[in-house]
C-alpha cells in the first residue's frame, strides 16, 4: 500500500495509530515514515528531562 502511495506522488506516510508501527516496520517503507506514537514518546521524554 505504501508503494502505491509513492507511485501516486506521496512524499511520506503518517502512522497515526499506535499499532501500525508494529505491523509495518519503518525499514520496509519506501517513503519517510512519521510514527506519531514514537514522536509523542520522544517529545514527552525530552520535556521531562528539560
Amino acid at each position: 500500500m505504501i508503494a502505491r502511495l509513492a507511485e501516486q506522488g506521496a512524499q511520506g506516510v503518517i502512522f497515526g495509530c499506535t499499532e501500525i508501527g508494529l505491523l509495518v516496520p519503518e525499514e520496509r517503507s519506501v517513503l519517510p515514515v512519521f510514527d506519531t506514537a514514537a514522536i509523542h514518546a520522544e517529545d514527552a521524554v525530552a520535556f521531562m528531562l528539560s
